[in-house]
């Protein structure tokens, strides 16, 4: 096998995650396990693509893709402008992050003693320096929890007959178990995640494992106690309450609560405030496990016990009509979508089901977000889509993914940077549009990092969750296609608990003004919606709603260009959605930049920097037509895409 092939293989979408190579109402692609060579494409590998070829999907997707345009004039004249401005970008960028920068003073105590000779490291930003300062502890815990369940399942094996030949077909990536194995294997393996869940959750938050336990258990009695018309209503009410409680409760600390109960048995500040300084609650706040606030992490756990609830609910409604033998389904080969949609049996929706799902260690701090409905699925039996082989390749792409945001990390300080709020004016235009584009390109990783960490680390487990991040930040222009490309599970959620129940953006209850309106407001409840599940914040809540409005363009945009108009004119039309995408590309710079980096005032100074001037303005028509090259090569990209039959949607 060749570098090149192995290169190709490697950052092939299959490897990314099979859900984007086959359909998503077909079951993923298997590969060997015993495959040694991972860029041969196996035998079933071969099978899918020609049962996808003979079902005419691909075909059709080839028939409405252009012809290529890699080799013609224009693009050669695009790779000239790509080899002159992705060094001039780097440069700009390393040049303000230089010791002999006159503003390295003002942030140089923002940086760290490095790993790469005579280089600092930026490890300024909270959220990122806590996952890579834990990083080496949390390989140790991947090892570790995958040979636990090992000995585990060793200590206690399947009793069935046929289990030596299940076990077999289970190896070779073929979940073939029959019903009564895998409901034990089911039952084995939810009840080896609780066991592990509690421990570490013990871990993590300590004494305040007690709080995240009542909550569970209050949300399950919603469930399983309200009314069946006010379950739905209750759920939201209930844990949208609880982002604002934790916020306004700051966790809840032992020491408060006890102050209110027991006032007597509590020592004050004195003062105005007089706020409790000690009773025996502070004790229980002082063994607050390796992450004392508790309350952080606990947005993502929001999202799996509304999944919970609207699953039981939504399978309670189809009463004893069955999917699977009405669709005569074969639960050991279900797609993703059936995963999803097809409802566990009722007696699942158990209490010990339940927290298994929302406390599974390797989802549990970041995600990616499963239903429980998949969650269960997947217990019963093992994804044909885990591969020893694709994991493998898939961990690989995480290491390449670290080194490259370590080696960032130490070259370019632009987090440092903005951190340190520098007088703006000192930098060029040029420098200042790099700084906010590393800056997102920095936030981009950080992000990506911790979800194909714990992503990984469920692969491991034989667990398949989906794919996070899709593209990479700088390859990407619609704000549609974006939003459903970045945070992909979070998206997925929801459109299926949050955004078709409220509507969506079809059918009848959508028709006329009326109907566009209401699905207007859909889309801008998300949006708040996912603002405030960030962080309850201004500037996110400013940032959703920026959101809301940016699209806004594409949508009139489509209306007043559609496609089919231009079909004599495929490269004009090109070139205007060319234009209209860069517009797209700024606004969501803009809007990111105001909510996860350097906030509105970071912006208005960024701005005015960049367009305050006469050479502001040159550059900034110059940077447009750089990011007008960006685009057609976008375009090109996904072109190729649909060439091979593939449709990302983003």
């Amino acid at each position: 096998m060749s570098l090149l092939q192995y290169a190709q293989k490697l950052y092939s979408l299959d490897t990314l995650d099979p859900r984007f190579t086959s359909s998503s109402k077909a079951p993923p692609k298997a590969s060997s396990n015993s495959q040694l060579d991972p860029a041969k494409t196996s035998t079933k590998e071969a099978e899918t693509d020609a049962r996808l070829q003979s079902s005419g999907k691909s075909t059709a997707l080839q028939d409405v893709a252009s012809p290529p345009l890699w080799r013609t004039p224009e693009f050669y004249i695009y790779y000239v402008v790509f080899l002159i401005c992705v060094p001039l970008m780097f440069k700009a960028v390393y040049d303000v992050s230089k010791p002999s920068h006159p503003n390295y003073k003002n942030y140089a105590d923002l940086l760290s003693p490095g790993w790469i000779p005579g280089r600092m490291v930026d490890n300024s930003d909270n959220q990122y320096s806590t996952f890579r300062d834990n990083l080496p502890y949390m390989f140790i815990l991947i090892v570790i929890h995958p040979l636990l369940r090992k000995f585990y399942e060793g200590a206690y094996p399947l009793k069935d007959a046929s289990q030596k030949t299940s076990t077999t077909q289970e190896q070779k990536g073929v979940s073939t178990f029959p019903p009564e194995l895998a409901e034990a294997r089911m039952s084995r393996r939810v009840t080896f995640d609780l066991y592990f869940a509690l421990i570490f959750l013990c871990a993590l938050h300590g004494f305040s494992a007690l709080k995240v336990l009542l909550i569970l258990y209050t949300n399950f009695l919603i469930a399983k106690r309200s009314p069946r018309q006010y379950v739905i209503a209750a759920t939201w009410v209930f844990n949208v309450g609880i982002l604002f409680a934790n916020e306004l409760g700051k966790g809840y600390p032992y020491s408060t609560i006890v102050a209110s109960i027991l006032p007597w048995s509590t020592t004050h500040d004195a003062g105005v405030d007089a706020k409790p300084v000690s009773n025996w609650g502070s004790t229980l706040d002082g063994y607050g496990g390796l992450v004392p606030r508790w309350e952080i992490l606990f947005n993502i756990t929001i999202l799996r016990l509304i999944s919970f609830n609207l699953d039981y609910t939504w399978s309670s409604d189809r009463g004893r009509s069955s999917p699977v033998e009405k669709k005569q389904l074969d639960l050991a080969n279900l797609s993703d979508r059936e995963r999803v949609d097809t409802p566990a049996r009722y007696q699942d929706y158990s209490f010990r089901n339940y927290l298994a799902y929302v406390l599974y260690s390797p989802l549990y701090l970041a995600g990616p977000i499963i239903s429980f409905n998949d969650y269960i699925s997947q217990a019963h039996y093992t994804p044909r889509s885990v591969t020893t082989s694709r994991t493998i390749l898939y961990g690989v792409r995480f290491l390449i993914c670290l080194l490259t945001m370590e080696v960032m990390l130490h070259f370019i300080y632009a987090v440092a940077i903005s951190k340190a709020q520098p007088a703006w004016e000192i930098y060029t235009p040029f420098q200042l549009s790099m700084l906010g584009y590393f800056n997102l390109h920095l936030i981009w990783l950080k992000l990506l990092l911790p979800w194909r960490f714990f992503r990984f680390w469920a692969l491991l487990d034989g667990v398949d969750p989906p794919e996070n991040m899709v593209r990479c930040m700088s390859d990407n222009y619609s704000t549609l296609a974006f939003w459903r490309g970045w945070h992909r599970s979070l998206n997925r959620w929801i459109v299926r608990y949050l955004y078709v129940p409220l509507g969506g953006s079809g059918g009848s209850q959508t028709r006329g003004n009326w109907g566009k309106a209401r699905a207007g407001l859909n889309f801008l409840t998300v949006f708040m919606f996912v603002a405030l599940w960030h962080d309850i914040q201004l500037r996110l809540l400013m940032w959703g709603w920026l959101i809301s409005l940016f699209v806004l363009p594409e949508i009139l945009a489509s209306f007043l260009f559609p496609r089919k108009k231009w079909q004599n004119h495929k490269t004009v039309y090109r070139w205007i959605c060319g234009v209209g995408a860069v517009g797209n590309i700024l606004m969501m710079m803009a809007a990111n930049l105001v909510g996860f980096a350097v906030g509105l005032d970071g912006l208005q100074g960024l701005v005015h920097g960049i367009v305050g001037s006469y050479s502001g303005l040159v550059f900034l028509a110059t940077a447009c037509a750089a990011l007008f090259v960006g685009v057609q090569v976008m375009f090109e990209t996904r072109a190729q895409e649909l060439r091979q039959g593939i449709k990302m949607k983003c």
